[in-house]
């Protein structure tokens, strides 16, 4: 194994930091905290749903948004797609374990901000 292989393991074992401009994790932030996302990561906690009901479910979101969202959550492992082989199809998606993770802790921060929203908006008017 090479020095640079080598200088290469030690830098892939760095621990994650979301502050730092190359960390994998400020990807999965922005997959979870963006707008789409976290109306996903909600509306799946309530149980698996068809793309279209998800659509109904997710006020404003387009067909091809939701279709973008869903392909970055599926990729980070966190909502899980099952294609039924049948005619019409028929796709439903679901949380994984981690998603239900990541969907508990958005829940938590949107059930704060509508309970303080009456105060933020109050701020807002000054």
């Amino acid at each position: 194994m090479s020095l640079s292989e080598i200088a290469q393991r030690i830098v892939d074992r760095r621990p994650p930091d979301v502050m730092a401009a190359d960390c994998p994790s400020r990807q999965v932030l922005q997959h979870v905290t963006s707008r789409w996302g976290t109306l996903v990561l909600l509306a799946l906690l309530a149980g698996t749903h068809r793309f279209s009901a998800l659509r109904r479910r997710i006020g404003g979101v387009s067909e091809r948004m939701l279709a973008q969202t869903l392909d970055l959550l599926e990729g980070d492992g966190l909502v899980l797609r099952v294609a039924h082989n049948v005619v019409p199809p028929h796709v439903d998606y679901s949380l994984t374990p981690l998603g239900q993770q990541a969907a508990e802790q958005v829940a938590a921060l949107t059930g704060w901000i509508e309970q303080a929203l009456p105060q933020i908006l109050a701020q807002r008017a000054g």
